[in-house]
């Protein structure tokens, strides 16, 4: 039997629609996901913390709280970047321990641990953070392709991740390009010579997922990640209900209810109506170039959108091209959070700027010097020697080992913004101290979740409403077409809160 874990509450919104899933959307949905016989949902973690507070106005603690009490009986999962946490730096050791203590104490069962270098020592107080929270400690290889990313040495990660107390293992394929069989080789090695039990997570970007996952749950698997169709497929994972019927009457079904799956799936279709506007139609293609250039979805995004904005689109060729030779350059680091960006910019750079490293981003200068851990393999020596002539010098332990303690002094200061804070808002700003100061300002000003949702509504209604046709009266021309309810709803909250909205702006400004 091979288990699942549902990710549309967490990595299949993040996908395919920027992490945009509100919680008011997920509570209708929760009594029948508890239902289902899951083995975990992943509901927290990645983005969805960054993005609740910076666009949604949601209190993520809240949204797990929410979530906690609506699904008891199913153990609830969490992505952590390892000393990054769910930020994009490393914090230091006291902090890292009060979020892993305080998601614990607030509903996370289970949480992937990862490090985008595969860093054993980025991850080592994560997870020996969790286990002394009594939750499950999921330890991570971040899968890749390179000269030095070989089956002997995932398998020493592995071993040094279970001497780290990590209680199973996750082979993460953020990109979406682990082949059927050398799924099935790792998994069989990782079983045998570790002996803890192996997730396989991955994306569907080359058309490859339901395959590898088919093929790794036959080498002894013990679960491996889907989501429910309707945000499914592309930078999303393989659809929940296709891996499941593909599994039936064998030895690896899953046993779960296909009409179940079915009743959600119809949920979720209609939660994805609200969110479409967001959804970019290349997230959902296959692409079976990211063979060769092993660029993530998620990744290829922020390309598109760092070219779009030099007016440089027609580059993405060459951009595509130059990012394996950066990555080479830099020690063949996975492309994940945060070294898929690192990576990224720097190579739009090289091929806007006429020159190879003719300018180097400060991230990329961390990362030479050792700030972001060990690299898989040796920097590039020219590249190394550039770097170093700033003058700052390299660093070869553990980079969290420079960080002084933080937290009380975080929590001292967002007290002093919202006297009765406790330690998860504390956690809030020490993770992102200026989003959390513009989060708290917009809640201030009555800006919430429902009043923003009110206003997406109408502009989505706007957006959706049919074109008047010549000689169609207005009311029955608006009575046809998908938007027309969506706008009307809109209009409706906006013009029952717009007095309250006006007061908090009027007070505001005194």
């Amino acid at each position: 039997m091979v288990e699942i874990t549902e990710t549309v509450l967490r990595d299949g919104h993040q996908s395919l629609i920027a992490t945009r899933m509100r919680t008011r959307d997920m509570l209708p949905a929760a009594e029948r996901l508890d239902a289902i016989g899951y083995r975990s949902l992943e509901v927290w973690g990645g983005a969805t913390f960054d993005v609740a507070l910076r666009f949604l106005r949601e209190d993520p603690w809240e949204r797990l709280r929410s979530l906690k009490k609506a699904m008891p009986r199913t153990p609830l999962q969490m992505l952590l970047r390892g000393q990054n946490l769910v930020g994009y730096r490393h914090y230091p050791d006291d902090v890292v321990r009060k979020f892993v203590a305080e998601s614990a104490r607030q509903g996370i069962d289970i949480f992937r641990v990862f490090d985008a270098l595969n860093d054993p020592r980025n991850m080592e107080v994560a997870l020996d953070a969790v286990r002394r929270a009594g939750a499950r400690a999921q330890g991570t290889i971040c899968y890749t392709q390179s000269p030095v990313h070989t089956l002997p040495a995932f398998v020493d990660l592995g071993r040094r991740l279970a001497e780290l107390g990590a209680d199973e293992l996750c082979v993460k394929d953020m990109a979406g390009f682990l082949p059927p069989t050398e799924g099935a080789a790792l998994v069989r090695a990782l079983v045998k010579e570790v002996g803890l039990p192996v997730v396989v997570h991955t994306h569907s970007s080359s058309g490859m997922s339901t395959m590898t996952c088919l093929a790794v749950a036959e080498a002894g698997a013990t679960a491996v990640d889907s989501a429910l169709s309707p945000f499914s497929g592309g930078a999303s994972q393989p659809p929940t209900e296709t891996l499941v019927g593909a599994m039936q009457h064998t030895p690896l079904d899953p046993k779960l209810d296909l009409n179940a799956l079915a009743d959600l799936a119809s949920y979720f279709a209609t939660v994805l109506e609200k969110y479409r506007p967001l959804l970019n139609l290349r997230s959902l293609q296959t692409d079976p170039g990211i063979l060769t250039h092993q660029v993530p979805g998620g990744m290829l995004s922020n390309l598109l959108s760092q070219l779009q904005e030099q007016d440089a689109l027609g580059r993405l060729t060459e951009v595509l091209a130059e990012v394996p030779r950066v990555r080479a350059d830099l020690g063949y680091p996975p492309l994940v959070t945060p070294t898929s960006q690192i990576v990224g910019i720097q190579a739009v750079l090289n091929v806007l700027t006429g020159g190879r490293y003719r300018q180097v981003t400060k991230e990329v200068r961390d990362y030479v010097r050792g700030l972001y851990g060990t690299p898989p393999a040796p920097i590039d020596p020219e590249l190394k020697s550039k770097v170093l002539a700033f003058g700052e010098p390299a660093i070869t332990g553990r980079p969290a080992d420079l960080l002084p303690p933080e937290f009380e002094k975080m929590l001292g200061e967002v007290r002093a913004l919202v006297p009765a804070a406790d330690d998860a808002e504390a956690l809030s700003y020490a993770l992102f101290p200026v989003v959390y100061r513009s989060y708290r300002s917009a809640v201030d000003r009555g800006l919430t979740s429902d009043v923003l949702t009110s206003a997406a509504l109408g502009v989505v209604g706007a957006l959706r409403a049919p074109a008047p046709t010549p000689g169609v009266p207005a009311a029955e021309g608006g009575s046809s077409g998908g938007g027309s309810i969506w706008a009307h709803e809109g209009r409706a909250r906006l013009q029952n809160q717009r007095r309250w909205i006006d007061a908090s702006h009027h007070r505001s400004g005194r």
